[in-house]
C-alpha cells in the first residue's frame, strides 16, 4: 500500500482506545470522511483518562463511559489473547533472541480492532480480476522480446534490473522452456474517492506476502463479531472467508504433484535470518544440476522452487547469491516465480500493460481487456516531458517509483519534485529507473488499532490486495483461482503501507451494500 496517502486536507487525530471516548457503537460503523474531517488536532489521552465527551462527529452514549471503556478494553483483550492461541504473531524487534530461539520473542501481529466496511461492488471486482491478471502474467512472461524491450533503458540504469535481465537473455539464449508454470501473485488496490472507483496500485509476482496471517485476521474478526456482534450492529457473515494460506498451499501441492516426482522436495527460499529453510548462499553452496536438468540441494531432488527472499538488491550482497539465482533458473525444478514471472512484476512493466493497445497483444478477449483497462491508474514514464512538467508544478498529485518491491522505496511530494528537477538537469538516462502514477485519495475514517498490546484510534485508509494461484503444465491450465484477500490498513498520514516494515496493520474486510 505503499503507493497511496489521505488527501493534504484530512487532519490526524489519534488517542488510546483505553480512555472511554469513544461508544461501542462507532467500533462497528467506523466515522466517515465528512466526520473525521472535522476531528481537531491529534490528541493522545492517557490510558486510564476517563470522559463522558464523545469525540467530534460521534453521538453522546446514555452509558457511563467508564462501561465503554471496559468493553472496548475487553474486546481487545480477547482479541490480544486470540492472537497467542491461533499464531496471529510475528517476531519481536525489541527482543534480541526474537528469530534465534524458537518460541522466544514473539509479539501479536498489529491488527485493527474490527474490518473494514467495503463495498460489495468492489470486492466482487477485484475478485474477477484475478484470474485475468493470472492469465496476463502468464501470457507476457512468454514474450521474451517485449521483457527485454519494456525493460532495456531501464536496465542501463538500474543494476538491479540489469542482473534479473541477465539471467533472463541467458534463458532465451539457450531457448529455455518452462513446461510447468507456477504463479502466486497479489494484486493491490485502492478506492479513489475522487472517481468513486477501484485502482490498481500494483501486481506483485514474488514472494506475495502475508496469506497466512492475513486469513487469520478474517478469523479474529468473525470471532469478535461473533461475540459483540449484536452490540455493534454488525454480521460476521459479511466478512468473506478468506483461505489465501489454504490455496496457496493447494497450489505448492499442485505443482509438486504435476513434477512427477514422488522422492522430489518443495524448497522455500528465505531470508539469512530465517531457519530451517534455504538462503540463496547456501543454494549455491550445496546445490547442483544433474544432466537431466534435476536440480539437487543438500542431497534432495528439489521439484519446486519457492522465492521468499530474491526481489531485493539487498537479497543479493555477492556473486554467489546471483549465482544461485542463476542456477535454480537453469534447473528444470518449477520455479515460483520464475525469472520472465518476476520480471513481469515490475513497476516498468505495470505501466507499459497500461498503454494503449498493448492489452491486445496479450489478451483476446475484450470483456478481460476492459475490465483490466478500468482497474488501471494512471502510469506514465518520465520521458513524457509534459507529464513531468505537471508532476513537478503539482507533485501532491502523483506518485514516483522506483524498480524496487517490500515498501519504503516510494517518493511523494517536495521529495518527488527535487527528484524530478534533478534528474532533469543530469539529462542522462537515470530517467528510466522510475515511473511515474496518479496518486490516489481513499476515503479515511477512524478507526482502532491494536500494536504491542496497546490500542489506539487514527484516521485511516486501506487497501486491499486480492491473492491469485495459476497453475500450468504446458497446454494445460491446471489452476487459475482468486484464492483469498490481505487488507492492510494504515494511518492517513503515512506515506509508506508495508505491515513487516511498520507503517501498517493487518485487517480484513465487512460488506457493506453502499
Amino acid at each position: 500500500m505503499s503507493s497511496c496517502v489521505s488527501p493534504p486536507h484530512l487532519v490526524h487525530h489519534r488517542h488510546r482506545c483505553s480512555g472511554g471516548r469513544l461508544q461501542l457503537q462507532a467500533l462497528g460503523g467506523r466515522v466517515g470522511l465528512a466526520a473525521a474531517s472535522r476531528v481537531p488536532q491529534r490528541r493522545r489521552v492517557a490510558s486510564r483518562a476517563m470522559s463522558a465527551e464523545a469525540p467530534p462527529g460521534v453521538a453522546p452514549a446514555d452509558e457511563p463511559a467508564g462501561r465503554k471503556a471496559a468493553a472496548v478494553a475487553e474486546m481487545v483483550e480477547e482479541a490480544t489473547v486470540w492472537c497467542a492461541v491461533h499464531g496471529l504473531v510475528v517476531g519481536d524487534r525489541a527482543q534480541p533472541r526474537s528469530g534465534t530461539v524458537p518460541g522466544v520473542g514473539l509479539v501479536h501481529a498489529p491488527f485493527s480492532l474490527l474490518p473494514t466496511h467495503f463495498p460489495a461492488s468492489f470486492w466482487k471486482q477485484a475478485c474477477e480480476l484475478a484470474p485475468i491478471f493470472n492469465d496476463l502474467v502468464d501470457r507476457v512472461s512468454l514474450d521474451g522480446k517485449f521483457l527485454q524491450d519494456s525493460l532495456s533503458k531501464t536496465k542501463q540504469v538500474d543494476d538491479f534490473t540489469s542482473r534479473l535481465l541477465d539471467i533472463h537473455t541467458k534463458m532465451m539464449e539457450v531457448n529455455k522452456k518452462e513446461d510447468i508454470r507456477l504463479g502466486l501473485h497479489r494484486s493491490d488496490y485502492m478506492l479513489d474517492s475522487e472517481t468513486n472507483s477501484l485502482l490498481q496500485i500494483e501486481l506483485n509476482t514474488i514472494s506475495s506476502s502475508f496469506p497466512g496471517l492475513g486469513s487469520l485476521v478474517s478469523e479474529l474478526h468473525r470471532t469478535l463479531i461473533n461475540r459483540y456482534g449484536k452490540a455493534l450492529g454488525l454480521d460476521s457473515k459479511r466478512i468473506p472467508q478468506n483461505w489465501a494460506a489454504t490455496q496457496f498451499a493447494e497450489a505448492l501441492g499442485r505443482a509438486w504433484a504435476e513434477f512427477n516426482n514422488k522422492s522430489a522436495v518443495i524448497m522455500m527460499v528465505v531470508q539469512p535470518e530465517e531457519r530451517n529453510m534455504k538462503t540463496l548462499a547456501q543454494v549455491e553452496a550445496e546445490g547442483q544440476i544433474l544432466p537431466d536438468g534435476t536440480l539437487v540441494v543438500d542431497g534432495q531432488t528439489v521439484s519446486v522452487v519457492y522465492f521468499r527472499a530474491g526481489y531485493s538488491p539487498n537479497d543479493y550482497p555477492s556473486e554467489v547469491e546471483w549465482g544461485a539465482r542463476l542456477l535454480m533458473e537453469q534447473s528444470s525444478a518449477i520455479k515460483c516465480p520464475s525469472i520472465s514471472y518476476h520480471l513481469v512484476g515490475t513497476k516498468k512493466i505495470q505501466q507499459e500493460l497500461a498503454k494503449p493497445n498493448v492489452l491486445e497483444r496479450f489478451l483476446d478477449n475484450k470483456e478481460d481487456i476492459a475490465k483490466l483497462q478500468k482497474c488501471f491508474a494512471g502510469l506514465w514514464s518520465l520521458d513524457n516531458e509534459e507529464i513531468v512538467k505537471s508532476a513537478i508544478e503539482k507533485p501532491d498529485l502523483f506518485v514516483l517509483k522506483p524498480q524496487r518491491e517490500g515498501g519504503g522505496n516510494n517518493i511523494y511530494g517536495h521529495d518527488l519534485r527535487e527528484t524530478l528537477v534533478r534528474l532533469q538537469k543530469e539529462q542522462g538516462e537515470a530517467l528510466a529507473a522510475y515511473i511515474l502514477m496518479q496518486r490516489i485519495f481513499p476515503r479515511a475514517s477512524l478507526t482502532h488499532l491494536v500494536q504491542g498490546g496497546v490500542c489506539f484510534e487514527d484516521l485511516t485508509i486501506s487497501e486491499l490486495g486480492i491473492y491469485g494461484a495459476y497453475l500450468r503444465n504446458k497446454d494445460k491450465v491446471v489452476m487459475n483461482n482468486q484464492c483469498g484477500y490481505l487488507m492492510r490498513t494504515k494511518v492517513s498520514s503515512s506515506n509508506e503501507g508495508g505491515v513487516a516494515a511498520g507503517f501498517a496493520v493487518l485487517d480484513s474486510i465487512l460488506l457493506t451494500d453502499e
